[in-house]
């Protein structure tokens, strides 16, 4: 099976195509994996804030007593 040469650049530009669309694929999926994780840190973050905020409430709220 023999490809002539204007056979042969049009399959390269589709082979290309279709590993640039694989490697754009994987660097998004990377990326999600990376604010996934950024995101469940600021949420760590936001819940130690609140809890400290709770206990300064606390020792206001006995303090006035």
């Amino acid at each position: 099976m023999a490809f002539s040469s204007g056979e042969q650049i049009i399959l390269s530009i589709i082979i290309g195509t279709l590993l640039a669309i694989v490697y754009s694929l994987r660097m998004l999926v990377l990326m999600e994996r990376r604010i996934a994780r950024l995101d469940h840190n600021i949420e760590k973050l936001v819940k130690s804030v609140l809890k400290e905020e709770q206990n300064i409430e606390k020792s206001i709220n006995k303090k006035k007593k």
